[in-house]
């Protein structure tokens, strides 16, 4: 091994080594879509969520069930029109403008489409998030890091275009990592990928979640990845219509069996 993989590996594994995960809870959320007469489509529709810090919950439903939107009202992408989401200690719901931007660099964002910028090297697409910022730790050590702990050491000067769909979701993961956050939220990770890449890129997101100790959230369609979650929460309507705790020590069919029936 090289003295520059040496470095790498050693980066990556301090980089592996940060433990801090959030708790969410979420009261009474709501989110309406459409006309302001009150006959808008609701999106969320006064959900309340309890979610531990450091766990791995998938949600699951049909299209327009509200996945997205919740992913988007944790992440402050989109306003709640009445409840509260409280990340850790702090209010989402209650930031004034100038601090959310501040609230969403502690969440790490991963989506089905990967929206890297296609005219930047891997390596430039994983800075892309703190490059006007001031931090604390080396950006370029940090990006390198990362991408060679999501298995690309090497590729940091590739273009999306020179990558299959499964390695620009790893760029997307690193770039979702840049800031060290404390709550990851996942919106259909695997819609675009074959089967076996898919849950190469599950097994990336629960390993990171493990080493880090960093709160997952996933929304997919995929009951079988969603079984590997510690909880599932099946969403019908902008309701959450069952919740099934999977870390009761069941087998693989016992959770699948159990899944299937929220269907």
């Amino acid at each position: 091994m090289t003295t520059r993989s040496r470095r790498r590996a050693r980066d990556a594994k301090d980089v592996s080594q940060v433990r801090h995960g959030a708790p969410i809870r979420i009261v009474a959320l709501a989110k309406t879509f459409g006309s302001s007469r009150g006959d808008g489509i609701a999106a969320v529709d006064h959900i309340d969520l309890d979610i531990p810090a450091g766990s791995a919950l998938a949600l699951t439903g049909p299209s327009g069930s509200g996945k997205s939107t919740l992913l988007h009202l944790i992440g402050a992408i989109e306003a709640a029109d009445a409840g509260t989401i409280t990340v850790g200690d702090t209010d989402v719901t209650a930031l004034s403008k100038g601090k959310l931007a501040a609230y969403r660099r502690t969440v790490g964002f991963v989506f089905q489409r990967y929206h890297l910028l296609p005219a930047l090297t891997a390596l430039d697409n994983v800075l892309a998030p703190v490059l006007p910022l001031k931090v604390d730790f080396d950006k370029h050590a940090r990006a390198r890091s990362l991408l060679a702990m999501v298995g690309l050491d090497g590729r940091e000067d590739d273009l999306p275009s020179r990558m299959s769909g499964g390695q620009q979701q790893r760029v997307a993961i690193a770039r979702a990592l840049i800031n060290d956050p404390a709550v990851i939220l996942a919106d259909e990770p695997t819609g675009n990928l074959d089967t076996k890449t898919g849950t190469e890129i599950v097994d990336l997101l629960l390993e990171l979640r493990r080493e880090r100790g960093t709160t997952l959230l996933l929304a997919t369609h995929d009951l079988t990845l969603a079984s590997r979650c510690d909880t599932v929460v099946r969403l019908l309507d902008g309701q959450v219509t069952d919740v099934q705790d999977l870390t009761g020590g069941f087998t693989r069919e016992e959770t699948l069996a159990g899944i299937n029936r929220l269907d």
